[in-house]
């Protein structure tokens, strides 16, 4: 089964926390997440989500720290998911992929239908 490593960015502003929801033409349609996406040949994990978030939201981040890695197997593939905690530093949001955002306070996290992968993540972030 064909392994994705993709990187994620749990973004921090104003006490808030971004996340974001999938498309109705993505995989996993309409599930939540933290934006990011696959790492590319001869690109580190901190390249790749800082180049994610940039052509997906049109903002820049600085990366905080790192969080576990969340291994995850779907029916037809697997993730390795890479977290990084970051702050917003500049731009506004422009969705390129996602249906919409939200920024939302950490109490509300765990009401949204997040994609499976996310999940361990969303717990260890809550537990820090």
């Amino acid at each position: 089964m064909k392994i994705l490593k993709v990187t994620c960015a749990i973004i921090e502003k104003g006490g808030q926390t971004l996340v974001v929801q999938r498309s109705n033409k993505m995989k996993l349609p309409l599930k939540w997440e933290f934006p990011g996406g696959k790492i590319e040949e001869n690109e580190s994990e901190e390249e790749c989500i800082i180049r994610e978030i940039k052509e997906e939201l049109n903002i820049e981040i600085e990366l905080i720290s790192r969080l576990a890695t969340s291994n995850f197997n779907y029916s037809n593939f697997s993730i390795q998911l890479v977290p990084f905690i970051a702050r917003h530093t500049k731009g506004v949001i422009r969705l390129s992929e996602h249906k919409q955002y939200l920024w939302m306070s950490n109490k509300n996290l765990k009401n949204l239908d997040w994609a499976e992968a996310d999940i361990p993540i969303v717990n260890e972030y809550l537990n820090l």
